[in-house]
């Protein structure tokens, strides 16, 4: 029974192997109130008439994972009209998924795949062609993007896009053609071609919308996430966020769920932002919704994209981003900028020196996304300013036309997690889906645990890699410290948000090939159940 001078738990979780985070574990935790009321024996104390218990059987139970960058607000819009290919093996298995959309859907109607997955993950190694899209879905227009790298259209896709009369190539992007006939192979290349093909879909309406962003959050607990931070992106304009902040409104976000906010057209970025600083404040909301930052895209001309082309940050640039830094830090907000590049990220960080100087940046959390090239004299600047890195799996798509580009061996150092731990740098980590990468958190945590890509190679070195729970800590508590959150989520120590995951296997001791398939039987937010398989409880 509980003790007398305690009032009893709402729940108490009993018979557990519960992680509560860089702490021994525990069998049993007692939540109250939507927070970690106690932890092992003491757990045991909280209990009362009223208490539920739930019997873990043995399982696992971690904190509740938090994605430290994805795009959730432009992926949720979409998500129950797209295909997602995460953990498919190979063509055939990819065609199913489109053959049973097109008997479902009716006449006409776009299916598409749009990002989250690489032909590197088929026995193939390859996409499908547009004579495979055309026999099994021969009435709708189709459409598959691989990554940001190609999209393949079937025959009603490139009539319904007007690719098949187009005589050249859109702007900023080329239509493969057949060398005698010029007719397109379905094959499209580059942000201009994908932009083209994708204006051509219809817009969601807005309640589509509002239920499409639910069913993500939905199919995100399933993977044991808790959390997100979006890291705003591409055409994110203000309205964008709408269905988020409606969810929110009416009580039915699931999601904690923090926004970096970006600029949306090239030349327009200081303006942009400044309306954002002026208009909003950074930490608004509650433990649901809130508004962070500034990022990810802060600058066009300083975005390096995956850093496999010729890049430089041009004077002008530098010196906007200087200025959007500035504005940023004196209102105390937060900033998060893309940056692969080595060199790319001595020049932001020259910008953020300078900033330093006049509004001390240590205790504002801004940090790097992606940093993958970063080199140990950047590291040390970067620990300077008490900045940090968000860290991602999408190498585990592209390492192969990573190493390509920038040379042997050059993979070896990709992250440098072993140089960035070692320089006590906070570190974060998240997907960077739905269209960079998969939306699966077990598949990231693969990647920084073993250093291996969808294509069988290890190219990072032994040295660079992550332990299991070095790697859980980053995905759970790291990311919480990019809003400020770390001393109440993250963690499952008294006091903190009750968001935890049961999980399907024990990551901990499961075979480092299964953990891309681990799934949560059980999430909670906030003591409250938002998944469950009735596996548990």
């Amino acid at each position: 029974m509980a003790d007398s001078t305690k009032s009893a738990a709402d729940e108490l979780y009993v018979n557990g192997r519960i992680w509560t985070g860089r702490a021994p574990e525990v069998t049993a935790l007692a939540v109250r109130d939507g927070r970690v009321a106690a932890c092992g024996a003491e757990a045991m104390e909280c209990a009362g008439p009223g208490t539920r218990v739930v019997d873990l059987q043995g399982r696992r139970v971690i904190p509740g994972l938090v994605d430290g960058h994805l795009h959730a607000a432009r992926a949720g819009a979409t998500w129950t009209a797209e295909l997602h290919w995460t953990g498919l093996p190979d063509v055939p298995s990819a065609l199913a998924t489109i053959k049973a959309a097109a008997r479902d859907r009716p006449v006409g109607e776009w299916i598409r795949a749009i990002g989250g997955w690489h032909p590197c993950q088929f026995t193939e190694s390859r996409e499908p062609t547009r004579a495979e899209l055309d026999a099994v879905a021969p009435g709708h227009p189709v459409y598959v993007q691989a990554l940001y790298e190609v999209a393949v259209l079937n025959s009603a896709g490139l009539r319904a896009t007007g690719l098949d009369r187009l005589s050249g190539n859109p702007p900023g992007g080329w239509v493969e053609r057949a060398p005698v006939t010029g007719e397109p192979t379905g094959r499209v290349h580059g942000m201009g071609a994908f932009t083209h093909c994708l204006d051509a879909m219809a817009v969601p309406g807005p309640d589509e919308q509002l239920r499409s962003t639910a069913a993500m959050f939905a199919d995100l607990h399933a993977a044991g996430l808790t959390g997100i931070v979006d890291a705003g992106g591409f055409g994110m304009a203000p309205e964008r966020y709408d269905p988020l902040f409606t969810l929110w409104r009416r009580g039915e976000l699931s999601m904690r769920a923090r926004l970096f906010l970006s600029a949306v057209d090239p030349g327009r970025e200081q303006a942009q932002l400044d309306g954002w600083l002026r208009h909003a404040h950074s930490r608004f909301g509650d433990g649901m919704l809130q508004v962070l930052g500034i990022g990810e895209v802060v600058h066009f001309g300083c975005h390096d994209f995956e850093g496999l082309e010729e890049f430089r940050i041009s004077e002008a640039a530098a010196a906007q981003l200087y200025d959007i830094s500035y504005a940023t830090a004196a209102r105390g907000w937060p900033m998060n900028i893309h940056a692969v590049l080595d060199s790319s990220i001595d020049v932001i960080l020259d910008c953020w020196e300078a900033v330093d100087r006049l509004v001390p940046l240590r205790g504002l959390r801004f940090t790097l996304s992606h940093a993958d090239r970063i080199g140990a004299r950047n590291l040390r600047r970067l620990k300077a300013l008490g900045a940090g890195i968000v860290l991602d799996d999408h190498q585990v798509f592209k390492a192969a036309a990573s190493e390509a580009a920038w040379g042997p061996g050059s993979m070896e150092t990709v992250p440098p997690v072993a140089d960035i731990l070692a320089e006590g740098i906070p570190v974060a980590a998240g997907t960077d889906a739905s269209r960079a990468s998969s939306y699966s958190p077990w598949l990231s945590l693969w990647w920084l645990v073993t250093g291996t890509s969808l294509d069988g190679a290890q190219r990072r070195s032994a040295r660079q890699l992550f332990t299991r729970e070095r790697a859980l800590e980053a995905y759970t508590a790291g990311s919480a410290w990019l809003s400020f959150e770390e001393a109440t989520r993250g963690h499952l120590r008294r006091g903190a948000r009750a968001d935890f995951a049961v999980l399907s296997d024990d990551y901990f001791t499961v075979s480092a090939e299964r953990i891309p398939s681990i799934s949560a039987e059980l999430t909670v937010v906030g003591g409250k159940v938002v998944h469950s398989t009735g596996a548990v409880g």
